[in-house]
């Protein structure tokens, strides 16, 4: 995330010698398409879940932090819900392993306010700048990647007759602090629930916006899960999360999206037999509520039960039925049986292989897990073995030179130090962060690229580096090939680099005296020949023969003029293979 500081690059033409650029082969490795969140309630699980597959996460989002709102002194307060549930693990031990490990790290915030108190916080120009402030210094304090925003009581908390309201106030907060993270080379990641075009008939939680907040978001997280909850059925069916995929391709770059993986699955009651004991009377009953199970869990559940779980191809999901019998007493003490027939939902390594498939297919960020640490092996490497499969990015590049003023600079003086500026995005447009940067150059004479400096990219995707040539050269900039993107090469721009003539001649000279015109050429270099040339009814004349530069450039012209009056001069370096040709200012002499 951080820009390495730009080196001046000193092309030592007649001294340095070519640099070979090879291409280094490796074994394929998967592309890095799993993100996802780290509870602080299950570290221990879930932490050696994210080393383990570390080969194929990028970014983590440790779930960790909640906005609150501290009635006494009226201000909005993030809390950090890690230490009070991992008091003998200081905080800054999972994130030095995080960090060891290469990730980018971005928190994730909640809403933990009530009902419309983070609503009416945002409608509030100051107190949604005070929210602003804090999210900022949670990252800032921290060294954070970013962050990401899960304000989900506007979906579940808030009544959905408030979505009109809250959703400008939305847009204005998510675009002030974007404006303050990016300006802190920060991303701003956001998780929601599914939206649909907005133009239709079903338009899913759009108080969230999507197509307003593009702009200014880094990530969007799907939360492509939960579709069934009172009532059994898949939690994540394919053809739903297709549709929320492609209204969310529709209004920004399919590489900003990551589609939301479960990593649990849900067990409905669908039909009791008897009378239940009171312990469990008010679960075990049809339109109780579900219960859970991670997915490490499914098969020895299903295994225990003695059924065969089945897969729907279409919906992309297993599920299984079962019967549970629960033994027990009644509220009056009675001993009483009941049997339950029992239904269960989840995703297993063939429902992770299709979501990767969407990936592939419209070019996603990635998936997001929802959470680590609750997937089997078999999952793992579903995910594993989709991302070996997905091609390596197309990087597109463009390159300029910019002078002093700020001008596009084709031709420059020597000695004069230019900027090179190059800019590196995807083929949908988003711009490339923290990519390397290869400054390249080939002269006229030579046949292999020479690297001169590197740069890292912003999160623009641009690079900005000074340099200072020596002569004339073709410049590109290149990108490595990596398992993410493939190599790119930048168009090549040529820059023309003159040679300089400092003169020194005297303002006066008496005719016929003979007098000295001096100076030295730049670069450096003996053996040039210069001619001097004077001004005559209009045209410029070789004046005597010429004369050649010393071991430091310098030269010494011997000259007399026959009449007086006003002579002008100037001197002449002939082109030659690597120079154009160039003459001095014009200077002039009295001749008394």
């Amino acid at each position: 995330m951080k820009r390495l500081t730009p080196l001046i690059a000193f092309l030592l033409v007649l001294t340095s010698g070519a640099i070979l650029i090879q291409e280094a082969k490796a074994a394929p490795q998967p592309r890095k398409v799993l993100s996802g969140w780290i509870p602080y309630y299950s570290m221990s699980r879930s932490m050696p879940a994210v080393i383990a597959n570390a080969d194929i996460i990028r970014e983590v989002m440790p779930f960790w932090y909640t906005l609150k709102f501290n009635g006494a002194k009226k201000l909005p307060v993030v809390t950090d819900l890690y230490s009070p549930a991992n008091p003998s693990v200081p905080i800054a031990t999972p994130l030095a392993t995080l960090r060891g490990a290469g990730f980018t790290i971005i928190p994730t915030i909640t809403d933990g306010t009530s009902e419309l108190v983070l609503a009416k916080l945002l409608a509030n120009p100051v107190s949604r700048t005070q929210v602003v402030n804090a999210i900022t210094d949670l990252v800032m304090t921290n060294n954070f990647d970013g962050i990401d925003l899960d304000f989900e009581g506007f979906a579940f908390v808030d009544k959905n007759t408030t979505w009109n309201s809250t959703k400008p106030n939305w847009i204005a907060f998510v675009k002030e602090l974007s404006g303050v993270l990016k300006s802190k080379n920060k991303l701003l990641s956001v998780s929601t629930p599914y939206l649909y075009d907005p133009a239709g008939t079903q338009k899913g939680y759009f108080v969230y916006a999507w197509a307003d907040i593009a702009a200014y978001i880094d990530r969007l997280r799907i939360m492509t899960y939960d579709f069934s909850v009172a009532k059994p059925g898949p939690l994540g069916p394919l053809a739903w999360t297709e549709r929320t995929i492609k209204y969310a391709i529709s209004v920004m770059p399919a590489s900003k999206v990551y589609v939301g993986i479960p990593g649990y699955g849900r067990d409905w009651v669908t039909k009791v037999e008897g009378t239940c004991p009171k312990e469990v009377a008010n679960v075990v009953r049809v339109g109780a509520k579900a219960a859970t199970f991670v997915l490490r869990d499914a098969a020895a559940l299903a295994q225990s039960y003695g059924v065969v779980p089945t897969y729907d191809e279409t919906l992309g999901e297993v599920n299984f039925t079962y019967t549970k019998v629960y033994s027990g007493q009644t509220a009056s003490g009675l001993a009483t049986t009941c049997t339950a027939t029992r239904t269960a939902w989840y995703q297993d390594a063939r429902s992770f292989t299709s979501r990767i498939g969407f990936v592939s297919k419209y070019r996603l960020g990635g998936v997001a897990q929802w959470t680590f640490g609750m997937e089997d092996m078999a999952g793992s490497q579903a995910i594993r073995d989709a991302a070996l499969a997905i091609a390596p990015d197309q990087v597109i590049s463009t390159i300029e030179t910019i002078s002093a003023s700020g001008q596009s600079a084709a031709a420059l003086e020597f000695g004069s130090i230019i900027g090179l500026k190059a800019s590196f995005q995807l083929p949908d447009k988003l711009p490339i962060n923290n990519l390397l940067v290869r400054i390249e150059t080939k002269s006229a004479t030579e046949t292999l690229w020479k690297e001169v400096a590197t740069s890292t990219t912003g999160v623009d995707g641009t690079i900005q580096v000074p340099l200072l040539l020596s002569k004339s050269a073709m410049i590109r900039a290149r990108t490595d090939g990596t398992w993410e993107r493939l190599e790119s090469i930048s168009p090549e721009i040529s820059v023309i680099i003159t040679r300089r003539i400092s003169v020194n001649a005297p303002v006066s000279a008496m005719r016929t005296q003979v007098y000295q015109i001096t100076g030295t050429l730049a670069p450096r270099q003996s053996a040039i020949p210069l001619q001097l040339m004077q001004q005559r009814a209009g045209k410029w004349i070789p004046i005597g023969a010429p004369v050649v530069t010393d071991i430091n450039g310098a030269f010494t012209i011997p000259v007399s003029a026959e009449q007086k009056g006003f002579a002008k001069y100037m001197i002449r370096v002939a082109k030659d293979a690597l120079w154009n040709q160039i003459d001095s200012e014009v200077f002039t002499v009295v001749i008394r």
